[in-house]
This record gives C-alpha cells, structure tokens and sequence, in this order.
C-alpha cells in the first residue's frame, strides 16, 4: 500500500486531480467548481476518495453499491456516468476483490450490462435475495434496477439496504433533487417523471451510518449539495432553471466526499488511477483500449452521447478515440512518476527524478 505523506504519494494525488481540472471540453465551469470544492474540502479528491474506498471495504463486509445513470431527450442515457461507473466497479474488483452492483433505472438495464461487458467485466443480475455468492474464475459485476416511480423506487432502495448491506456507496454522474425536490438537465431541462429518486437511497444509507462519495461535473449531480451554494453564485442556471417555479438546477443532495471533473467518466478515471497507485496495481487501471469498448458497447445498446445527443461513440462532446489518447496520456504520466520507466542505462527508473 502506498503510504500516505510521502512524497511520491503528495505528488501522484496533485497529478491526477490536475488532470481532473482540465478544462478539456471548453464549457468554462470546472476551474469554479473545483475552487468551490477546495473551501469545503481541501487537498485531495480522487486519492483521499481511494483512501475512503479502502478503508471502509476493509471495515464492511459488502459490495459496494454503484449509483448511475442520467437521461437525455425521451428519457435514454447518456454514456457519461454508465462508463464510469463500469470501470469503477473493476478497479475495485482487480484492487480490492469486492464485488459491486451498480444501480440503474429499469430501462437501462441492457445499456449497462453491455457497458460492463466492454469494459472487461461479467454482468449479472442482482439476486432477488441481495446475496452475492463469490463467482471463481471470471470478474463478475451485479446490475440492480429500480424503476421510476416514487413509491416503487423507494421500496427498492429500502430493499437494496436490507438485503444487500453495502459497504459504502457511489453516485457517478446521477441526476440530484434540487431545493425543491425536483431533477433537471444542466440546461434546465425538467427531468420529472425520467429517473428514479436514488437521493432517497443516498439519504437512508446515511441515516445507516453508510459513507458516500459523489461525481459530478456540472453541478446538478448527487453528492453535489456539497458546493450548491457557490453553484448558485456562479451560474445562473443553477439558480434558476428558467422554468416558473421550479428553482434551480444545482443538486441539493450532499455526499461524504466529492470529485469534480471536467467531464464525470473523467472523474471516474481519477478515482481508477489513484485506487491503481495507492494499492500498487497498475492493472487495476485499464488500457485505452478497453475505454474505446465500453463506450462503443454502450452507444451499441442504447447510450448517447451528452452533447451529440445521439448515439455517437463520445462522451460529452468528446469522441472515443480522443479518450484514447487522455487516457494514454495520463496512464503514462502516472507511471512515470512511479519509475516505470527504462533509463539511459537500461534499468528501471528515471535517474533525474527528485527522490527527498
């Protein structure tokens, strides 16, 4: 385990949160919303989220619950959140050998069996019961689905808690109930009637004593009532979605922890890279590759892209070759802090690099 403190472990956590903050898609708000984030919860995101991950597997014995899922125009998905939140539920499989079911509507239940399946895992329905028995030889990943309206969905969620008992949970890119208990699209868009009411899930888990972390990039994410008032300051829509009495659109659900990126599959990303080094498996973070194949995997079976708004292979404006190279980038990078590298010699390491 990378011991925390160090000086390798201070300069691969500011490493991979710089990526974090890049402002790759041009929208303009992540640098605010990162500096909103840094009043409430200084230093690290992506890393001290691993350090949250590890410590409470090691302290519960359940899977980790995996909350996503946002709808476009006609209520279909949008590939950024399900992608993310495939390669989350691997990370902590190959790092931590804890199995995890991620949570989705009803109807999107094929999209994110496919997308688990590009990104390298084995889909299975959750068992009535909630009890995973532990699959050998194969990386299993278990689907729950909750449907959309109100009292169904909360049984549900009640359900999840009772018989599943998870260790901790995660929202990556999942719509969050304003102040007034209503869901929206970033541009203000109403949302009523399109996904289940996973902040009640949230809430509950929290009343259990259950620890959460929130992705979001926008800021009409669950777990991002962490920052809804510097939302509101700065964004007009966040305020005020345009729609007579219906508020704003910044998410008023706050988790235990929150990364903010440019784009959330991206925040996903640093949250695989820093549970990669902090475990010391760089196989726990994927090969470009495998992001190419689950986004393509998802768009195949129904996910579209959030700024496309069809079922093009991005993820939020930006195309699946274009996450390729990010990714290519940014695993390289992340390696070579780490002296996985050959030097002038012939030896592993990098001479020049600052050791104190």
């Amino acid at each position: 385990m990378l011991k925390s403190g160090t000086a390798l472990y201070e300069r691969l956590s500011e490493t991979i949160d710089d990526f974090m903050v890049l402002d790759y898609t041009g929208v303009g708000s992540i640098g605010m919303i990162y500096a909103a984030l840094q009043k409430h919860q200084p230093g690290s995101m992506c890393m001290a989220a691993a350090e949250m991950i590890v410590g409470q597997v090691a302290e519960r014995p359940g899977p980790v619950l995996i909350a996503t899922g946002f709808p476009e125009g006609g209520g279909v998905p949008e590939t950024d959140g399900p992608v993310g939140a495939a390669f989350i539920a691997r990370s902590i499989f190959l790092g931590l050998s804890r199995e995890t079911v991620i949570v989705v509507d009803e109807d999107w239940r094929e999209m994110m069996f496919a997308t688990c399946r590009g990104a390298g895992l084995a889909p299975f329905d959750l068992p009535a019961d909630g009890k995973i028995v532990p699959v050998p030889y194969l990386r299993p990943v278990y689907v729950a689905t909750v449907p959309k309206d109100e009292a169904g969905s909360r049984k549900a969620c009640d359900a999840l808690l009772d018989q599943v008992q998870p260790s901790l949970l995660i929202a990556i890119e999942r719509p969050g109930v304003n102040d007034r208990g209503l869901y929206h699209g970033l541009g203000g868009r109403p949302l009523d009637g399109m996904v289940a009411d996973l902040d009640y899930l949230f809430a509950r888990a929290r009343v259990r004593g259950l620890r959460s972390i929130g992705i979001g990039d926008g800021g009409n994410e669950l777990g991002m009532g962490v920052i809804a008032a510097e939302l509101k300051q700065n964004i007009a829509k966040a305020r005020d979605c345009g729609i007579e009495g219906r508020g704003g659109v910044a998410a008023e659900t706050a988790t235990d922890h929150l990364i903010v990126a440019n784009v959330s599959n991206w925040g996903a990303t640093g949250l695989v890279a820093a549970l990669a080094c902090l475990v010391e498996n760089q196989a726990v973070f994927h090969e470009p590759e495998l992001e190419v194949r689950c986004i393509e995997a998802c768009v195949a079976s129904g996910g579209v892209d959030g700024m496309f708004m069809g079922p093009e292979p991005a993820t939020d404006g930006i195309a699946a070759e274009e996450w390729r190279g990010l990714i290519q980038v940014f695993r390289k990078t992340l390696q070579r802090h780490l002296g996985i590298v050959t030097n002038w010699q012939g030896q592993s390491g990098d001479w020049r690099q600052i050791r104190a």
